[in-house]
């Protein structure tokens, strides 16, 4: 595919990413799908609502009904399709920075469109295969109220449901949420305190200027959340993309905890003998010692939610148990809840393992590596494939065993680094891990060293 991402499409609001544009990808998608009635969400992007009008105004064209939800977190917008049996298309960038927007696409069953599917909707989009009807077949719009409100209504009856809500009920946690005033500003602090936790707020207002740090979760942005968690004595702090399916957290100490930790302390209290767990290309050591230790099996995709999901769908159909997916990246699937990423319900998976323990305790036997990563930016299309090929010439030339599923992986015994092209941003991503700093880094540097040679030799 060549539109559609590894999770979706995104641009620069404006020039990569336009109304005219996001108009025919919805055509496309209600076409495709031949779908009745199509369901529109959207964070809190300033360009959320030009792009939300130019997708309904297209549906509305090619004969769709439209239900306008508004400003919501993804996962809720999922829990909408699932309920009311339509897919949606969800105008988001999620971790991406404000100047960006895109585009996500839900199937009526609550799950992110498959390859194949998305690639049936491409085709209809790169030819613009889709047809406007006349006058007396165009498609209504409304809006729908309570989306946000039901969302949270069926996470509670979830956790209910699992005896995990009574846990961290008599826990009484104090957390500090921090949803980077994207779409869970609207669902985050209230889910919590309906949980029965203690609840304070940081960068909990809706704004698409994301003021108070950039969307995505990473210890480079999170230094308020933990300088709070250290002020209020919390017993946890909750982090949130733009779109609110991740979650990161911050451990009482005002510690960040690294992504692959918390997704390794979770799975290792699911996970049990013959279970599979699926995760991506560039998963850490910590997940592969945890399913090791369960005598669990591990499954490896490319980058991106949506292999996982094509991943784990297969092996639910062959007859396998997954109870575990996701990246260290905190986007983790419980396909026993819904096959969908969501923030909340991972936020209120950790919190019943620290109602036990504290937060630094659930993941102290995961700390034994160390994760580092780079992004190379590169100009057009020959400063990409030089950096790609000088990328492959290093593999070849290294003492390691090279994945090739996605990317560049060579795994040293001691350690291993991954050179990949990003799926949503001109950038070449690099990742490292090892059992010290100094290891990971010159893992790192090797790899970025390489393909900064390939790219100044591309331009």
């Amino acid at each position: 595919m060549h539109v559609f991402g590894s999770s979706g499409v995104r641009g620069l609001a404006g020039s990569e990413l336009t109304p005219p544009f996001v108009g025919r990808i919805a055509a496309a998608a209600g076409t495709a799908l031949e779908a009745t009635t199509v369901g529109i969400a959207r964070d809190t992007r300033t360009t959320g609502r030009l792009f939300a009008d130019a997708a309904a105004s297209a549906l509305a064209g090619v004969g769709c009904d439209v239900h306008r939800l508004g400003v919501a977190p993804t996962p809720a917008a999922q829990a909408y399709a699932e309920r009311a049996g339509v897919p949606v298309v969800v105008v988001t960038a999620s971790h991406n920075p404000p100047a960006y927007n895109g585009v996500k696409l839900v199937g009526a069953d609550g799950v992110e469109l498959g390859r194949e599917t998305l690639e049936r909707v491409e085709k209809r989009l790169l030819e613009e295969s889709f047809e406007l009807v006349g006058y007396d077949a165009v498609g209504r719009t409304r809006e729908v109220d309570g989306v946000r409100e039901a969302y949270v209504d069926e996470l509670l009856e979830a956790l209910a449901a699992d005896g995990i809500r009574e846990r961290i009920a008599a826990a009484e946690p104090t957390v500090v949420v921090d949803p980077g005033h994207g779409a869970g500003s609207l669902t985050g602090p209230a889910f919590l305190r309906r949980l029965g936790c203690r609840v304070h707020t940081i960068n909990a207002t809706p704004d698409g200027h994301f003021p108070g740090r950039d969307p995505e979760p990473v210890a480079a942005n999170l230094a308020d959340l933990r300088r709070f968690v250290r002020a209020t004595d919390a017993d946890l702090g909750i982090a949130h993309d733009g779109d609110a399916d991740r979650a990161v957290f911050v451990d009482e100490t005002g510690t960040h905890v690294e992504g692959d930790s918390a997704l390794a302390a979770l799975a290792a209290a699911e996970l049990g003998a013959s279970d599979v767990a699926v995760s991506a290309v560039n998963v850490s050591q910590r997940l592969v010692d945890v399913a090791d230790a369960a005598g669990a099996g591990l499954e490896l995709t490319p980058i991106g939610s949506t292999h996982i999901i094509s991943r784990m769908k297969a092996l639910r159909a062959a007859g396998e148990t997954v109870p575990i997916a996701g990246e260290g990246n905190g986007g983790i699937f419980f396909p026993g809840y819904r096959l969908a990423r969501d923030g909340a319900y991972t936020a209120a998976r950790f919190l019943a393992l620290v109602a036990d323990r504290p937060a630094s305790e659930v993941v102290a036997a995961y700390d034994g590596y160390v994760n580092v990563r780079a992004n190379l930016g590169y100009d057009g299309d020959d400063e990409r494939a030089a950096m790609l090929e000088a990328a492959d010439a290093y593999a070849a030339a290294a003492d390691a065993e090279v994945t090739t599923l996605d990317g560049y992986r060579l795994d040293y015994g001691d350690g291993w680094v991954l050179a990949r092209p990003s799926g949503t941003e001109p950038l070449v991503r690099v990742y490292a891990e090892g059992p010290t700093d100094d290891r990971a880094r010159a893992l790192l540097d090797g790899m970025c060293e390489a393909m900064e040679a390939g790219r100044q030799g591309g331009s």
